[in-house]
């Protein structure tokens, strides 16, 4: 299922799952600051362009925590909003379930995505 699964995944929409990451990273390496950030998110993208067959694992410490805190208020919650829609609406049909397990995952990783790793 990882590799068509990460084919249909890519050609019916994950494509923008992908790309909001993308533009998140975009944005968050014009300051020096935010650097980190972005090469963060460029590294969900990858998740979020093929997410079948990959687990995210949590973790971190106090580092993560303050990081994941700025995140969550600046970038998280629209992404996280954002996945979760669209999961309820892939979950509406039973052919869409798996894409929209996939997408609750992508949510989860939208709000704590500092301290994460990706397998």
């Amino acid at each position: 299922m990882g590799c068509l699964g990460n084919l249909l995944w890519f050609i019916f929409g994950g494509w923008v799952a992908g790309l909001s990451w993308t533009l998140a990273g975009c944005l968050w390496c014009i300051t020096v600051v935010g650097i980190p950030v972005g090469m963060q998110c460029f590294k969900f993208a990858s998740l979020s362009f093929f997410p079948f067959g990959k687990e995210v694992h949590y973790g971190g410490g106090a580092g993560s925590l303050l990081m994941n805190i700025l995140w969550l208020v600046i970038t998280g919650l629209p992404m996280a909003i954002e996945h979760v829609l669209l999961g309820v609406a892939l979950c509406c049909t039973i052919i869409g379930i798996p894409f929209g397990l996939q997408h609750f995952k992508l949510a989860q990783l939208a709000l704590l995505p500092f301290g994460s790793e990706i397998i």
